[in-house]
This record gives C-alpha cells, sequence and structure tokens, in this order.
C-alpha cells in the first residue's frame, strides 16, 4: 500500500466538483451501460446481435478497408492492453527500458493507428459511395463511427504531437495506475488531471464509446460461432438411396 505524499493531499484537496463527475462517476457509468447493455442486448435482440453484413452489395472496396480496419484495430487494443494494465514497473523488471518501451509503442501505435483509420476512411467512403450500402446505413451506425473514428484519431493525436514537440507524456505515470485505480474500486482522479488535455479527450470519447456499444453493431466482437464446432453437417444434395445410418420414419420414405 503506497503512502501518499504532501503533495498528493494537496491536490486530492483540491479536486473539483468535474474532476470527479469525469474521472470517478463516468467511467462507473459507462462500464455499467457497457454491462448491462450486452445483458440486455443479448435477452432482447438476439435476432439484431449481427454486423448487417453488406458484402452482397460491394466487395472490392470492402477486401481493402476490412482487412486494413481490423488489424489495425487489434494491435490498438493489444497496446492499450499492455499499456494500461501492466505497471512500468513491471516491463522493467523483465529489462525493459522505459526507452525501449516507448519506441516500440511509439512505432506500433502510429503504424496501428494510421492503418485503423485508413481502413475506416475507405469503409465510410464506400457507405457514402455505393448506393445500396448507404441505403442500409442507420444512424445508429453513422453515430458509431463518429465514436470509433474519433476516439482512435483523438489517441493518435495525442501521441504523434506528443512525440513532434518533443515533450511526449508519459501516460504510465498517470492515465495508467488511474485506469487500474478505477478496477480496485479506489479512483484516483488526481492522476487525470496530470495528464495532457489530449489524452484526457481521449479517455472521455473511449468511455463513450464503451456507453454506446451495447447498442449498435459493435456487439458482434463478442459473437463465436462455437456451435459450428458441433453441430452435424447438413446434406442438401446426395445420391445415396439411403441418408445417414438408420432408416427414415414412416412417412418420410424417399420419392423416386
Amino acid at each position: 500500500m503506497t503512502v501518499p505524499t504532501a503533495a498528493q493531499d494537496i491536490a486530492d484537496r483540491h479536486l473539483s466538483a468535474l474532476d470527479i463527475l469525469l474521472w470517478a462517476v463516468v467511467p462507473y457509468v459507462s462500464l455499467a451501460v457497457f454491462v448491462v447493455g450486452h445483458i440486455w442486448r443479448y435477452r432482447y435482440d438476439k435476432f439484431g446481435w449481427t454486423t448487417r453484413s453488406s458484402q452482397l452489395y460491394e466487395s472490392r472496396l470492402l477486401r481493402l478497408g476490412s482487412p486494413l480496419f481490423h488489424f489495425g484495430i487489434l494491435i490498438v487494443v493489444i497496446g492499450h492492453v499492455g499499456g494500461l494494465l501492466i505497471p512500468k514497473s513491471w516491463t522493467q523488471a523483465f529489462g525493459i527500458s522505459q526507452t525501449a518501451y516507448h519506441a516500440i509503442a511509439v512505432v506500433l501505435g502510429v503504424i496501428a493507428g494510421f492503418s485503423t483509420l485508413a481502413g475506416a476512411a475507405i469503409l465510410i467512403y464506400r457507405r457514402r459511395t455505393v448506393g445500396p450500402v448507404f441505403s442500409s446505413t442507420t444512424r445508429n451506425d453513422k453515430i458509431m463511427y463518429v465514436l470509433l473514428v474519433g476516439t482512435i484519431g483523438l489517441g493518435l493525436g495525442a501521441t504523434v504531437l506528443g512525440n513532434l514537440t518533443e515533450h511526449p507524456h508519459d501516460y504510465r505515470e498517470t492515465v495508467s495506475p488511474w485506469f487500474r485505480s478505477i478496477f480496485y474500486f479506489q479512483p484516483d482522479p488526481s492522476l487525470m488531471r496530470q495528464a495532457t488535455l489530449g489524452f484526457q479527450l481521449h479517455t472521455l470519447a473511449a468511455w463513450a464509446l464503451f456507453a454506446f456499444w451495447p447498442f449498435s453493431r459493435l456487439v458482434h466482437v463478442f459473437s463465436m460461432p462455437l456451435g459450428y464446432l458441433t453441430r452435424p453437417y447438413i446434406v442438401y444434395r446426395s445420391r445415396d438411396t439411403q441418408l445417414g445410418s438408420r432408416s427414415p420414419h414412416r412417412g418420410w420414405e424417399r420419392q423416386p
């Protein structure tokens, strides 16, 4: 257990109501909506639990934009899991210096971020220019794209601008411990007060995205067709006189 310093005590006493609202209340509201919303959606809208694929309408742009977006976002998620959940002391214990970690994180993060945004741009262009795809685009989809692209763009902007100005913010000293403190049920808003405006906006956009997630097509992230591994195959046509290993029931005989 860490002992709070005098500077931290002073910072805690000067926390405003807005700080507490943004960095102690909003995260729990967003997480509650995220969890309860998915449970509700699964119970009452299983038919709508889908990506509403538009591949039948157009495939050329989809083949280009979809892999760029999905592989890019996968690296982004892995990077966030490592950066937010793994403390700096752990990586240093494994012999990874802060300089090496920062270089790897920036290079992979920038590549993955631009790949994700490029893929999203292609998919949005496809939705806007291909008639049938545009017709199937709902207001819900438009909100989702704004939140998703906005969150990724803000995070990428905070990283790139910080390195271009040669004053990169060490989020592992502020955002990461604050994020972990939420799951300890001891949120520390004073840590987020020390973060730059770019990271604060990125964080707020992420909470908005998580709150909206259960009510969008993003629910398909939690869909896995595990039933395909155990369900029996379906025979559509066969030259066999008898299908299967058992005789058909009376009334279901094959017709000549």
